[in-house]
């Protein structure tokens, strides 16, 4: 029995139910082969070499599996008539696997790993995502008790508080009549 890889990009707005309509079809071609799924590897959406079909991010899977390679043509073929697969590579990754339960097992160990460690990352992307709202709230209320009290501080300013900056001694008229008498002197 051989282990193969068969990795695969598909277009990067696919929804997940879409996503894992593509997974299915797969696993229904290796089912029908005859050939043991091992685990899937979802590498997520990332930014491609070059374009391809207008796009410039694609999402990336691995599909592990063990077969004697007769699979592998019918698994291309239908990556080949599915217009969502960008491109896709198939790969040998073990000439000859000893022990096929115990790879199976490992396989099992981590896939459960993997969905362990996605749970993980889910979680912790709600709590920044909570914390990153209560800050901006937080700032929002910030912000609105400052032009709160910069509304009340204008109010509160007097006519006559407006007038401390200028000198008692020279109003604008007592200017007026010096610069007059200035005149008239020379």
């Amino acid at each position: 029995m051989r282990e193969y890889e068969f990795t695969f990009i598909v277009q990067p707005e696919i929804s997940d139910e879409g996503l894992q309509g593509i997974c299915q079809k797969f696993e229904g071609i290796l089912e029908k082969q005859g050939a043991t799924r091992l685990f899937y590897e979802d590498w997520g959406r990332r930014r491609l070499a070059y374009e391809i079909q207008r796009f410039q991010k694609g999402h990336y899977l691995v599909l592990h599996f063990l077969d004697d390679g007769k699979c592998v043509p019918e698994l291309e073929r239908a990556a080949r008539l599915d217009d969502s697969t960008l491109r896709f590579l198939t790969v040998l990754a073990d000439e000859e696997v000893a022990d096929v339960e115990a790879r199976i097992a490992e396989a099992a160990r981590l896939e459960e790993d993997r969905l362990k460690k996605a749970e993980e990352r889910v979680a912790r992307e709600a709590e920044e995502a909570a914390a990153r709202a209560a800050e901006a709230e937080a700032r929002a209320e910030e912000e609105a008790a400052a032009a709160e009290r910069a509304a009340d501080e204008g109010e509160d300013e007097s006519p006559a508080d407006a007038d401390e900056g200028e000198d008692e001694d020279e109003s604008p008229e007592t200017a007026d009549e010096e610069g007059e008498e200035k005149e008239l002197a020379s």
